[in-house]
């Protein structure tokens, strides 16, 4: 099928790329319905809604950027995304995008866990985690 996106035009989609957020994210529950599409030669991705153009979402990998990040699933979480072993986790975190752009930020906070085997998927809220809603991306410019 095609859909309409924010930063790719018109793309083709297949079905079993279709990633199910079946609560879907905070503040936009009635979109339950995201494709991921790589934004050319960057490490960034897409999350792209299927029903609205408008609505996608810069991502990153967050590990290489930070590499010391770690958090837990509770238990609900694990259930809802049928994850059996950590094999079947990709995660993603958010960013806001900045002009300029040395001063994008991540959202650590509320990373994206996706189960990449069964396609679903949910931004899970940390609680009570050494993280904020803006992490600077890149660090403080070095003077020349």
């Amino acid at each position: 099928m095609n859909i309409d996106t924010k930063y790719h035009g018109t793309v083709a989609v297949k079905e079993e790329d279709i990633i199910h957020f079946p609560h879907g994210l905070p503040g936009f529950a009635d979109e339950k319905r995201f494709v991921l599409l790589p934004l050319a030669d960057t490490p960034f991705v897409i999350l792209q809604s299927v029903e609205t153009p408008a609505l996608g979402f810069v991502l990153i990998e967050p590990f290489s950027y930070f590499p010391t990040y770690e958090f837990e699933l509770d238990e609900a979480t694990v259930e809802q995304l049928n994850i059996e072993s950590e094999r079947d986790v990709a995660v993603y975190v958010i960013l806001t995008v900045a002009d300029p752009f040395h001063e994008t930020t991540a959202n650590l906070q509320a990373p994206v866990v996706i189960n990449v085997h069964k396609r679903l998927g949910k931004q899970v809220i940390l609680t009570n985690p050494p993280y904020k809603t803006k992490h600077r991306l890149f660090p403080e410019k070095v003077a020349t």
